[in-house]
């Protein structure tokens, strides 16, 4: 799933080489944090939230057949 994520934002940003996805689970929740370059919050995020909702929604369809549920969270640096 972290491969998935990582190839999807790696297209969108102007800084692939900052595109850090981090795991961590908890009893029934995969959490994943993403964490890029500080000028392409904007580009993940989208208007109104549109890119990250549609990213979400893609990585939610992927982890459909997991028996945790799936969160992916967009750390802010600064």
């Amino acid at each position: 799933m972290k491969e998935l994520i990582q190839t999807i934002v790696q297209a969108l940003v102007d800084h692939p080489e900052d595109v850090v996805v981090t795991e961590s689970s908890s009893e029934n929740t995969i959490t994943y944090h993403l964490s890029v370059h500080q000028d392409d919050i904007g580009k993940v995020i989208g208007k109104q939230g549109r890119t990250i909702h549609a990213i979400r929604t893609v990585v939610y369809a992927a982890a459909s057949q997991q028996p945790k549920r799936v969160v992916l969270h967009v750390e802010d640096k600064g």
